[in-house]
């Protein structure tokens, strides 16, 4: 047992100056049969100490109810790092940020169409004690100060990017305190006058965020705190990307330089990211400040591991800098094979206008409500009805689209809309007989960052020709969370939207990578786990298929194709590009 305090001007583990050297590593974005070898490779690498968000829209899936097994058995990722030695600080939220969908706050939440976040309002306080409840259950025995690693929590998340309410700040302290939380409390901000003083308490141990110019920045965090240790609790080091961007990249020795002059100083420090892993499924977030900028599958963060693990020269470069102020421990670092599965056929297919009772649920109404008030969270959203005619051209117009939808008149695909149009319009004739209107939506991940946070999915607000509104609508929820009730037939098709299923031998499951030249935007699925978006626009132009996805002998392939393909075929290659 023991337990990290604050000296004059440095951290004290039971009496005792220590300086944290930690990387980040997400347990939710790895899958767990590689949680221990991220974990050594860190340690490997010269650091004490693992920093893990804990994402509240996934342990707490519908209000209520609960889920912390297999890839999200945060205690089993604890006791594995405490097994190689190695501290952990939490950062429990509720909002987490981290590129990741709703900064990691539950959709759920919107369904109150009154909802304040990250604030004092009470029914935003209410869930997050019911979460909070069930949460520090698991947490509180892994403390120091109980015999486990855990040597630090953080309170909210640079809270003053987003705002100034102390008392919620307070609140969380306090709900901390009481549930039995007694390490090391602290906040994290960017280094700047309005955000240290909106997200910081007086009494609570401050830390500062950013990538670059740390002298700088650490003389700003001593404007608000004038002694203690110096620490950056998101050393950036890397970079994410959204759908349409180039890959980022930062050169490892200027990453190395940077971490010297910290270390120079005395500074402890939390790299942000050590190792990115991966946004499966629909859990990539998104910017919205000018446009809505959504972010893409892969998290490789151009980190010192790899989004599949592989050490980099940034890793080395790195280490080589730690070897000046600590021992390294001399262990043995693997690299994951990869395995080039060749082409696959996809020749089996059915369409989702065909499946939408299969894996749907339908909804009748006069106005076409967002996913939030239909109690889904991510995926899919159709909206049909009929309009009658004659109707003269005029613009068919979508209000507050959020984010991207495929317009079909009788079943014909007629064009896109998209949320960073203007004004999504797309110009319609309706004859004498009528026509029938669908609007297929996607959800591309809520925004997880700024002042937008409150990001509903679907149709907001409502759906006009010209100045009329169109009521009468027939909605059908597509969370894509389940597709065994999908009924393929042999042959191909080229209408899409479509699912395509194919089937292909592994002798030996090794990390591989989905290849999709030719596809257009597309869903995919191994073996009934969602691996994430593609989209051709890049930059990522392969899906990581980590090994234990894989089993020997057949798999199953399924890619839920939206626009269009050249061939349904597809390519696993041992070569990534991002």
């Amino acid at each position: 047992m023991g337990k990290l305090t604050i000296g004059n001007d440095q951290f004290l583990y039971d009496g005792k100056p220590i300086r944290i050297l930690s990387g980040a590593i997400h347990y939710f974005r790895v899958v767990p049969q590689y949680w221990e070898d991220r974990l050594k490779k860190l340690k490997a690498c010269g650091f004490n100490t693992v920093e893990t968000y804990i994402p509240w829209n996934l342990h707490e899936p519908k209000p209520g109810k609960f889920c912390f097994e297999g890839g999200l058995d945060i205690t089993k990722f604890i006791k594995i790092a405490q097994d190689l030695g190695l501290f952990v600080i939490v950062r429990p939220g509720p909002y987490i940020c981290a590129e990741w969908e709703f900064g990691g706050l539950p959709a759920w939440l919107l369904k109150d169409p009154s909802m304040q976040l990250r604030c004092s309002y009470k029914p935003y306080l209410d869930a997050v004690d019911r979460y909070f409840d069930k949460l520090m259950e698991k947490l509180v025995p892994l403390q120091s100060t109980k015999g486990g690693p855990i040597i630090a929590m953080q309170i909210e998340n640079e809270y003053g990017s987003y705002g100034n309410d102390h008392e919620y700040l307070r609140y969380l302290e306090r709900g901390l305190r009481s549930r039995g939380v007694d390490v090391l409390l602290f906040t994290s901000d960017g280094a700047c006058d309005s955000m240290l003083q909106g997200g910081t308490l007086p009494h609570v141990f401050k830390t500062v965020n950013f990538g670059s110019r740390p002298i700088e920045q650490f003389k700003k965090l001593r404007e608000f705190q004038p002694d203690g240790p110096l620490m950056c609790t998101e050393y950036w080091n890397g970079w994410f990307d959204h759908w349409g961007e180039q890959h980022h990249t930062r050169d490892g020795e200027d990453v190395a330089k940077v971490l010297d002059e910290m270390l120079a100083i005395g500074a402890s420090v939390n790299f942000y990211m050590f190792h990115g892993g991966t946004n499966f499924g629909f859990m990539n977030g998104a910017n919205c400040m000018e446009e809505y900028q959504p972010t893409v599958t892969s998290y490789d963060y151009d980190a010192p591991l790899t989004e599949w693990g592989d050490p980099t020269p940034k890793y080395y470069a790195i280490r080589d800098v730690i070897k000046k102020y600590v021992d390294v421990p001399d262990i043995p670092i693997e690299v994951m094979p990869k395995k080039a599965y060749g082409s696959v056929k996809l020749d089996e297919h059915v369409k989702l206008f065909d499946s939408l009772d299969d894996i749907g649920r339908r909804f009748e109404g006069p106005v076409p409500l967002q996913m939030e008030a239909l109690d889904q969270s991510y995926g899919f959203i159709l909206y049909r009805t009929f309009i009658a005619g004659p109707r003269d051209e005029a613009p068919l117009i979508i209000e507050d689209l959020h984010d991207r939808a495929l317009v079909f008149i009788n079943g014909e695909f007629t064009g896109v809309m998209y949320r960073n149009d203007k004004q999504p319009t797309i110009n319609i004739k309706v004859p004498r007989e009528g026509i029938s209107l669908d609007i297929l939506v996607e959800n591309m991940g809520r925004v997880n960052y700024g002042p937008y946070l409150a990001d509903k999915k679907g149709i907001t607000k409502g759906v006009r020709i010209g100045q009329q509104y169109i009521y009468n609508w027939t909605i059908y929820t597509l969370e894509m969370d389940n597709l065994e009730g999908l009924k393929f037939v042999k042959g191909t098709s080229c209408e899409c939207p479509c699912f395509f299923k194919g089937e292909f031998e592994v002798n030996e499951p090794c990390d591989t990578f989905l290849k999709l030249s030719g596809w257009t935007k597309c869903v995919c699925y191994i073996n009934g786990f969602n691996l994430g978006r593609y989209w051709k626009i890049g930059p990522q132009q392969t899906l990581y298929v980590p090994g234990p996805l894989l089993k020997k002998g057949k798999n199953e392939l399924i890619v839920f194709e939206l626009e269009g393909m050249q061939e349904p075929v597809v390519e696993f290659t041992d070569k990534p590009s991002l």
